[in-house]
C-alpha cells in the first residue's frame, strides 16, 4: 500500500506541475497569436496552411516512425541503455526526417499544389521534422522519469514563438506585411532552438553524445522493433487528420471549408494538451510499473476520475455555450468568414468538443496498451478505426461539407476509445466496477441537468456568469461521487517518509 501511495503522489505532483506550466503558455500562443493570425489573414490562405499542416501530419508516421513511443518504453524499462542506443537513434531520425520529406513533398506535387503552396509545404515539413527531433529529445528525459524537466521543455518552442510572433503581429511595421510564409518560418526557428535546448539539456543529465551511428544492422533492428508503433501512428494521424485534407480537395469552397473546420478545431487541441500530457507521463510510467509487476488499477482509476468527469463538464459547458465562445474569439471585423457564417462555426464546434470525454478515455487507455506491448491489438483496433472513418468522411463531406467531418470525427473517437478501454480491462486484466461506471454515468446526467437549469434560471445573465456557476458545480459534484476526497488530496500532500 505505500507504494501505491508514493506513486500516486509522485504521479500527481508531476502532472499537476506539468499542466499549470503548460496552461501559463500554450493558451497564449493559441488564442493570442494562432488565432490572431487566422483572423489577419485571407480564408484561403490560412486554410491552404492547415491542410498543409494535416498533410504533413498523415505523412509523420515516416517521420517518426513510432521511434519515440518505443524509446520511452525501452529507456524506462532500462535507463541503462540510453548511451548506447541515443546515437543509433539519432541517425535513424535523421535518415527519416530526409525520407519523409521526399515523399511528403512529391505527395503534395502529385495532388496538386504548385508554386508558393509548395513552398508553404517545404516549411510546414521542416516544422514537423524539428518537431519530432524535440519529441524524441524529449522521450529520453521523460524515459528517465525527469518529468519536470520534459515539462518545461515542452513549452520552450511555444514561448519562442509566443515571443518573436507576438513582435511581429503587434510592431506596426511588420504587422502591415504578415504573411502566412512569416508565420511558418517563424516556427521553424523556434522548433530549432528548442531541439538545440533540449539536446544541451539531456547531455547535463545523461552521459550521451552528439554522434551519428550510421551502422546499417543496427538501425534496420531499430526500425524493425519500431514497425508495429509507426503503424499505429499512421493509423491514427490518418483517422485525426484526414477529414481536413479530404474537405480542402473535393468541397467546392474546401479553403473556406479548412478555414471554419480550424477555428473550431483549435480549442480541441488546446484541451487535448491535457491528455496528452497525462499520456507522455503514463507511458513511462506504465511501462516501468508492468515491468516490475506492479499493479497499474490505482494510478488509471486516479486518471479517469480526475479526466473523465473534467472532460463531461468541458464538453457540456462547449455544447450549450458554443455560440457565446466561438462569437468571443472570431467575432472581429477584419475576420469576414465569421461574420458570415457564425452558425457553422458554433455547430461544428459543439459536435468536435463532445469527443473530448472519448479523446481523454482513448490517451489513458491506449497508452496503457502501448506500455504492456499490445500493439498487435492496437493496430486491429486502429485500422477499424481508419475504415470506418474514411467511409463516413467521403460519404458525409459531399453532402455536408465540414459539419460531416465533424460527425465523423465524434463518432470515430467515440466508438476508439470505448475499443480501447475493453480491451485494455481484458488484456492487463483491470477489475470491472460497474458501481464505478454507474457514478460516472449518474455524474453527466445530473452535470446536463445543472447546465440546462442554470442556463434556464440565469437566463438574461452574462453567460460568463452563467458558465462560471455551471463549473464551480460540477467541480463540487467530484466530491459529491467521490472522484476527488479531502483525505486523498491530503494523502498526497504529504511529505514522503525519508
Amino acid at each position: 500500500m505505500p507504494l501505491i501511495i508514493e506513486m500516486r503522489r509522485f504521479f500527481v505532483k508531476n502532472i499537476l506541475f506539468v499542466v499549470t506550466i503548460n496552461i501559463l503558455v500554450k493558451p497564449i500562443w493559441a488564442y493570442f497569436i494562432d488565432r490572431n493570425v487566422q483572423i489577419r489573414l485571407v480564408p484561403a490562405s490560412y486554410g491552404t496552411y492547415i491542410a498543409l499542416l494535416s498533410l504533413s501530419i498523415i505523412f509523420q508516421t515516416l517521420l517518426d516512425f513510432g521511434i519515440s513511443s518505443y524509446n520511452s518504453r525501452t529507456i524506462a524499462q532500462d535507463p541503462d541503455k540510453l548511451p548506447t542506443l541515443f546515437p543509433a537513434m539519432l541517425s535513424a531520425r535523421l535518415m527519416l526526417i530526409i525520407l519523409y520529406m521526399g515523399l511528403a513533398f512529391t505527395w503534395g506535387y502529385a495532388i496538386g499544389y504548385r508554386g508558393w503552396e509548395l513552398r508553404l509545404l517545404l516549411g510546414v515539413l521542416l516544422i514537423q521534422s524539428l518537431n519530432s527531433l524535440v519529441a524524441f529529445i524529449r522521450s529520453n528525459i521523460a524515459a528517465l522519469q525527469r518529468f519536470k524537466t520534459d515539462g518545461i521543455l515542452s513549452i520552450t518552442d511555444r514561448l519562442l514563438m509566443i515571443i518573436i510572433c507576438g513582435f511581429l503581429l503587434l510592431y506596426p511595421p511588420t504587422a502591415r506585411l504578415f504573411n502566412i510564409q512569416w508565420f511558418v518560418m517563424a516556427q521553424v526557428f523556434c522548433y530549432f532552438i528548442a531541439a538545440v535546448v533540449g539536446y544541451i539539456i539531456l547531455r547535463r543529465i545523461a552521459n550521451v553524445r552528439l554522434r551519428f551511428s550510421f551502422h546499417g544492422p543496427t538501425i534496420l533492428k531499430i526500425v524493425w522493433q519500431s514497425f508495429p508503433y509507426a503503424l499505429l501512428i499512421l493509423q491514427m494521424s490518418i483517422y485525426n487528420r484526414a477529414d481536413v485534407m479530404i474537405m480542402e480537395r473535393i468541397c467546392k469552397d474546401g479553403k473556406v471549408q479548412a478555414d471554419i473546420w480550424a477555428a473550431a478545431f483549435r480549442q480541441m487541441d488546446q484541451l487535448n494538451m491535457f491528455g496528452l500530457m497525462f499520456a507522455t507521463i503514463l507511458l513511462p510510467l506504465f511501462g516501468r510499473m508492468l515491468s516490475q509487476k506492479q499493479d497499474v488499477q490505482p494510478i488509471v482509476k486516479l486518471c479517469v476520475n480526475m479526466l473523465l468527469p473534467l472532460s463531461f463538464m468541458v464538453a457540456i459547458a462547449g455544447i450549450f455555450f458554443s455560440n457565446d465562445i466561438m462569437h468571443l474569439l472570431y467575432h472581429n471585423p477584419r475576420y469576414v468568414l465569421y461574420a458570415t457564417r457564425p452558425h457553422a462555426y458554433a455547430l461544428v464546434f459543439q459536435i468536435l468538443i463532445a469527443s473530448f470525454p472519448g479523446w481523454c478515455m482513448m490517451y489513458v487507455y491506449s497508452t496503457l496498451l502501448t506500455a504492456n506491448g499490445s500493439l498487435k491489438t492496437l493496430n486491429i483496433i486502429a485500422f477499424a478505426g481508419v475504415v470506418f472513418n474514411l467511409l463516413l468522411n467521403f460519404y458525409l463531406i459531399p453532402r455536408y461539407e465540414v459539419v460531416g467531418g465533424a460527425i465523423t470525427s465524434f463518432a470515430t473517437q467515440t466508438g476508439l476509445s470505448l475499443a480501447f478501454i475493453v480491451f485494455a480491462a481484458r488484456i492487463v486484466k483491470l477489475p470491472f466496477s460497474i458501481n464505478w461506471i454507474l457514478a460516472h454515468a449518474g455524474y453527466l446526467i445530473l452535470a446536463i441537468g445543472l447546465c440546462f437549469g442554470i442556463t434556464t434560471v440565469l437566463h438574461g445573465t452574462n453567460w460568463v456568469i452563467q458558465l462560471m456557476s455551471f463549473g464551480m458545480l460540477c467541480l463540487g459534484l467530484m466530491f459529491v461521487f467521490r472522484f476527488v476526497s479531502v483525505g486523498s488530496i491530503k494523502q498526497l500532500a504529504k511529505t514522503p517518509n525519508p
